[in-house]
């Protein structure tokens, strides 16, 4: 295993997002959910999110420190707070050429 993925340069953590039921969203909650999507770009921890356009929920990539601050982030999203979403997270190691496949290539 190469240093860079030990050190966590090719970790990103995955959240993904999952309706609980009976819950639903409103207007005033998304747009909670957008500032929160917002503050994580401002603090450069926001990879990519959006919806699944195949399946209910969605999904948040973000760069953490470790699995602690990951969760402590998940559980700051308004769709997390207010009970309406439920989600998993995940440590999502990134094979690429850069670290030659997770040091396999």
């Amino acid at each position: 295993m190469s240093n860079s993925v030990e050190n966590g340069q090719f970790i990103k953590y995955v959240i993904l997002l999952s309706m609980n039921p009976g819950k639903s969203f409103n207007e005033e909650l998304i747009r909670e959910h957008v500032a929160h999507l917002r503050e994580l770009q401002a603090m450069g921890k926001l990879v990519m999110c959006g919806p699944f356009a195949d399946y209910p929920g969605g999904m948040i990539v973000i760069e953490a420190a470790d699995l602690e601050e990951a969760r402590a982030l998940a559980e700051r999203d308004p769709f997390v707070k207010s009970g309406t979403e439920n989600y998993e997270l995940r440590a999502w190691e990134i094979s690429s050429e850069e670290n030659n496949h997770l040091g396999m290539g």
